[in-house]
Protein backbone atom coordinates (compact mmCIF):
# COMPACT_ATOMS: atom_id res chain seq x y z
CA UNK A 1 0.00 0.00 0.00
CA UNK A 2 3.06 2.30 1.15
CA UNK A 3 4.35 1.67 -2.76
CA UNK A 4 1.14 2.34 -4.63
CA UNK A 5 0.88 5.75 -2.89
CA UNK A 6 4.60 6.83 -3.27
CA UNK A 7 3.59 5.54 -6.97
CA UNK A 8 0.67 7.91 -7.34
CA UNK A 9 2.93 10.87 -5.55
CA UNK A 10 5.45 10.43 -7.69
CA UNK A 11 3.38 10.56 -10.94
CA UNK A 12 1.03 13.69 -9.84
CA UNK A 13 4.35 15.46 -9.39
CA UNK A 14 5.53 14.76 -12.65
CA UNK A 15 2.30 15.40 -14.24
CA UNK A 16 1.90 18.52 -12.40
CA UNK A 17 2.79 21.74 -15.01
CA UNK A 18 3.89 23.68 -11.48
CA UNK A 19 6.39 20.98 -10.90
CA UNK A 20 7.21 21.22 -14.75
CA UNK A 21 7.35 24.71 -15.41
CA UNK A 22 10.37 26.81 -15.13
CA UNK A 23 10.53 30.55 -14.36
CA UNK A 24 12.23 33.12 -16.18
CA UNK A 25 13.69 35.76 -14.82
CA UNK A 26 14.02 39.05 -17.40
CA UNK A 27 15.37 41.96 -16.42
CA UNK A 28 14.21 44.86 -19.18
CA UNK A 29 14.67 48.62 -19.76
CA UNK A 30 11.14 50.27 -18.61
CA UNK A 31 9.59 51.13 -22.09
CA UNK A 32 8.52 47.43 -23.34
CA UNK A 33 6.78 46.90 -20.01
CA UNK A 34 3.28 47.02 -21.50
CA UNK A 35 4.23 44.80 -24.24
CA UNK A 36 5.98 41.88 -22.43
CA UNK A 37 3.82 41.50 -19.64
CA UNK A 38 0.92 41.68 -21.77
CA UNK A 39 2.76 38.83 -23.96
CA UNK A 40 4.05 36.97 -20.93
CA UNK A 41 0.48 36.32 -19.42
CA UNK A 42 -0.48 33.85 -22.51
CA UNK A 43 3.10 32.79 -23.13
CA UNK A 44 2.21 31.49 -19.21
CA UNK A 45 -0.69 29.80 -20.43
CA UNK A 46 0.63 28.13 -23.36
CA UNK A 47 3.90 26.79 -21.70
CA UNK A 48 3.20 26.76 -18.10
CA UNK A 49 6.47 28.70 -17.53
CA UNK A 50 5.98 31.91 -15.34
CA UNK A 51 8.14 35.42 -16.27
CA UNK A 52 9.44 37.49 -13.76
CA UNK A 53 10.26 41.27 -14.46
CA UNK A 54 12.86 43.84 -13.24
CA UNK A 55 11.99 47.20 -14.89
CA UNK A 56 14.91 49.56 -15.37
CA UNK A 57 17.06 51.72 -17.51
CA UNK A 58 18.87 50.63 -20.07
CA UNK A 59 22.21 51.28 -18.59
CA UNK A 60 20.84 49.60 -15.77
CA UNK A 61 20.52 46.32 -17.57
CA UNK A 62 23.87 46.90 -19.00
CA UNK A 63 25.54 47.36 -16.02
CA UNK A 64 23.89 44.77 -14.61
CA UNK A 65 24.70 42.02 -17.52
CA UNK A 66 28.66 43.37 -17.07
CA UNK A 67 28.15 42.63 -13.59
CA UNK A 68 27.31 38.73 -14.22
CA UNK A 69 23.96 38.83 -12.75
CA UNK A 70 21.89 35.47 -13.16
CA UNK A 71 19.35 36.86 -15.66
CA UNK A 72 17.53 34.57 -18.23
CA UNK A 73 16.57 37.61 -20.24
CA UNK A 74 18.24 41.20 -21.16
CA UNK A 75 16.02 43.54 -23.10
CA UNK A 76 17.23 46.75 -23.87
CA UNK A 77 17.87 49.30 -26.97
CA UNK A 78 19.79 47.11 -29.70
CA UNK A 79 22.82 49.90 -28.94
CA UNK A 80 22.84 48.46 -25.32
CA UNK A 81 21.67 44.42 -26.37
CA UNK A 82 24.72 44.83 -29.65
CA UNK A 83 27.42 45.80 -27.02
CA UNK A 84 26.65 43.36 -24.60
CA UNK A 85 26.78 40.74 -27.67
CA UNK A 86 30.02 41.67 -28.97
CA UNK A 87 31.19 41.54 -25.01
CA UNK A 88 30.60 37.67 -25.42
CA UNK A 89 28.40 38.88 -22.47
CA UNK A 90 25.03 37.52 -24.34
CA UNK A 91 23.33 35.86 -27.55
CA UNK A 92 22.93 38.23 -30.47
CA UNK A 93 20.72 40.61 -30.27
CA UNK A 94 16.49 39.34 -31.43
CA UNK A 95 14.64 43.02 -32.47
CA UNK A 96 11.36 43.38 -30.79
CA UNK A 97 10.01 46.74 -32.12
CA UNK A 98 10.57 50.13 -32.22
CA UNK A 99 9.23 53.63 -30.94
CA UNK A 100 10.15 57.48 -31.34
CA UNK A 101 10.33 60.07 -28.62
CA UNK A 102 7.12 61.69 -27.72
CA UNK A 103 6.00 64.76 -25.59
CA UNK A 104 3.47 64.37 -22.46
CA UNK A 105 1.04 66.74 -21.11
CA UNK A 106 -1.66 66.40 -17.60
CA UNK A 107 -4.49 64.94 -19.03
CA UNK A 108 -7.15 68.01 -19.93
CA UNK A 109 -4.35 70.42 -20.27
CA UNK A 110 -4.12 72.42 -23.47
CA UNK A 111 -2.01 70.35 -26.05
CA UNK A 112 1.06 72.92 -27.35
CA UNK A 113 2.29 73.00 -30.34
CA UNK A 114 5.17 70.47 -31.11
CA UNK A 115 4.71 69.69 -35.10
CA UNK A 116 7.86 71.84 -36.05
CA UNK A 117 11.29 72.03 -34.03
CA UNK A 118 10.41 76.03 -33.91
CA UNK A 119 6.98 75.28 -32.50
CA UNK A 120 8.42 72.30 -30.15
CA UNK A 121 11.11 74.83 -28.68
CA UNK A 122 8.76 77.51 -28.39
CA UNK A 123 6.84 75.04 -26.39
CA UNK A 124 9.75 73.81 -23.87
CA UNK A 125 10.71 77.47 -23.34
CA UNK A 126 7.32 78.35 -22.73
CA UNK A 127 6.62 75.40 -19.67
CA UNK A 128 6.89 76.02 -16.14
CA UNK A 129 9.17 72.66 -15.55
CA UNK A 130 10.41 69.62 -18.01
CA UNK A 131 10.51 66.38 -16.89
CA UNK A 132 12.66 63.59 -18.52
CA UNK A 133 14.52 60.73 -17.40
CA UNK A 134 18.17 61.99 -15.53
CA UNK A 135 20.84 61.10 -18.34
CA UNK A 136 23.26 60.07 -15.21
CA UNK A 137 20.31 57.12 -14.91
CA UNK A 138 21.18 55.39 -18.35
CA UNK A 139 17.79 56.17 -19.87
CA UNK A 140 17.80 55.91 -23.84
CA UNK A 141 15.32 59.04 -23.79
CA UNK A 142 17.04 60.77 -21.22
CA UNK A 143 20.50 60.73 -22.70
CA UNK A 144 18.96 61.41 -26.47
CA UNK A 145 17.11 64.35 -24.92
CA UNK A 146 19.93 66.03 -23.01
CA UNK A 147 22.11 65.80 -26.20
CA UNK A 148 19.07 67.21 -28.40
CA UNK A 149 18.65 70.28 -26.12
CA UNK A 150 22.66 71.17 -26.82
CA UNK A 151 21.69 70.93 -30.46
CA UNK A 152 18.89 73.21 -30.52
CA UNK A 153 21.08 75.86 -28.27
CA UNK A 154 18.36 75.66 -25.19
CA UNK A 155 20.62 73.57 -22.53
CA UNK A 156 20.93 75.89 -19.92
CA UNK A 157 17.72 77.67 -20.00
CA UNK A 158 15.84 74.21 -19.91
CA UNK A 159 18.14 72.28 -17.38
CA UNK A 160 17.35 75.15 -15.12
CA UNK A 161 13.71 73.83 -14.73
CA UNK A 162 14.26 70.36 -15.38
CA UNK A 163 12.49 67.62 -13.11
CA UNK A 164 14.55 64.77 -13.26
CA UNK A 165 12.76 61.52 -12.95
CA UNK A 166 13.96 57.89 -12.31
CA UNK A 167 12.65 56.42 -15.35
CA UNK A 168 10.17 56.82 -18.24
CA UNK A 169 6.92 56.15 -16.10
CA UNK A 170 8.18 58.75 -13.65
CA UNK A 171 8.38 61.96 -15.83
CA UNK A 172 5.14 61.68 -17.20
CA UNK A 173 3.87 61.07 -13.34
CA UNK A 174 5.03 64.14 -12.71
CA UNK A 175 3.04 65.62 -15.43
CA UNK A 176 0.32 63.97 -14.19
CA UNK A 177 0.79 65.32 -10.31
CA UNK A 178 1.32 69.11 -12.09
CA UNK A 179 5.26 69.13 -10.89
CA UNK A 180 6.12 70.05 -14.55
CA UNK A 181 3.96 70.97 -17.54
CA UNK A 182 6.14 69.12 -20.11
CA UNK A 183 7.65 65.48 -20.36
CA UNK A 184 9.82 63.88 -22.69
CA UNK A 185 9.72 60.37 -23.24
CA UNK A 186 8.17 56.67 -25.01
CA UNK A 187 4.48 57.06 -25.68
CA UNK A 188 4.75 53.59 -24.30
CA UNK A 189 5.54 55.09 -20.62
CA UNK A 190 3.02 57.71 -20.92
CA UNK A 191 -0.08 56.25 -22.14
CA UNK A 192 -0.16 53.96 -18.70
CA UNK A 193 0.53 56.78 -16.31
CA UNK A 194 -2.93 58.52 -15.46
CA UNK A 195 -3.60 61.53 -15.22
CA UNK A 196 -0.99 61.82 -18.78
CA UNK A 197 -1.49 61.95 -22.02
CA UNK A 198 0.24 62.44 -25.44
CA UNK A 199 0.31 65.67 -26.59
CA UNK A 200 2.52 64.49 -29.87
CA UNK A 201 5.53 63.02 -31.17
CA UNK A 202 9.17 65.00 -31.73
CA UNK A 203 9.33 66.25 -34.85
CA UNK A 204 10.40 64.31 -37.54
CA UNK A 205 13.70 65.92 -38.01
CA UNK A 206 14.00 65.68 -34.08
CA UNK A 207 12.76 62.58 -33.57
CA UNK A 208 15.37 59.55 -32.50
CA UNK A 209 13.49 56.10 -33.08
CA UNK A 210 14.66 53.35 -30.91
CA UNK A 211 14.91 50.00 -31.44
CA UNK A 212 14.76 47.56 -28.53
CA UNK A 213 16.11 43.58 -28.25
CA UNK A 214 16.10 40.91 -26.34
CA UNK A 215 19.16 38.48 -25.50
CA UNK A 216 19.97 35.65 -23.40
CA UNK A 217 22.61 36.31 -20.74
CA UNK A 218 25.84 33.93 -20.40
CA UNK A 219 24.60 33.71 -17.19
CA UNK A 220 21.18 32.83 -17.25
CA UNK A 221 20.06 29.24 -16.14
CA UNK A 222 17.20 28.48 -18.12
CA UNK A 223 18.17 29.64 -22.23
CA UNK A 224 15.72 26.86 -23.26
CA UNK A 225 12.41 28.73 -21.45
CA UNK A 226 13.90 31.67 -22.36
CA UNK A 227 14.20 31.39 -26.15
CA UNK A 228 10.61 30.00 -25.75
CA UNK A 229 9.54 33.70 -24.35
CA UNK A 230 11.47 35.87 -26.84
CA UNK A 231 9.95 34.10 -29.57
CA UNK A 232 6.54 34.57 -28.18
CA UNK A 233 7.21 38.06 -28.07
CA UNK A 234 8.52 37.95 -31.84
CA UNK A 235 5.70 35.60 -32.97
CA UNK A 236 2.43 37.28 -35.25
CA UNK A 237 -0.07 36.61 -32.04
CA UNK A 238 2.02 40.07 -30.15
CA UNK A 239 2.03 41.88 -33.10
CA UNK A 240 -1.31 43.35 -31.68
CA UNK A 241 0.14 43.89 -28.33
CA UNK A 242 3.30 45.67 -29.33
CA UNK A 243 1.03 48.36 -31.62
CA UNK A 244 -1.18 48.60 -28.59
CA UNK A 245 1.70 49.73 -26.57
CA UNK A 246 2.69 52.39 -28.76
CA UNK A 247 5.28 50.04 -30.97
CA UNK A 248 5.82 49.00 -34.66
CA UNK A 249 6.45 45.72 -34.19
CA UNK A 250 9.08 43.94 -36.08
CA UNK A 251 8.58 40.56 -35.57
CA UNK A 252 7.25 37.81 -37.88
Amino acid sequence: MQHIRLSVLALAIVASPVAMGAEIKVISAEAVRDALESVAAQYTKDSGNTVSFAFMTAGQVRDKVQAGEAADIAIASNTVIGGLAQAGKVTAPTDLGRIGLAVAVRDGAPLPDVSTPEAFVKALRAARAVSFTDPKAGGTAGIYFAGLLQKLGVADEITKKAVYAHGGRDAAAKVASGEAEIGITFPSEIMPVKGAKVAGMLPASLQNYVTYAASIPAAGRNAEAARGYVAALTAASAREKWIAAGFEPLGK
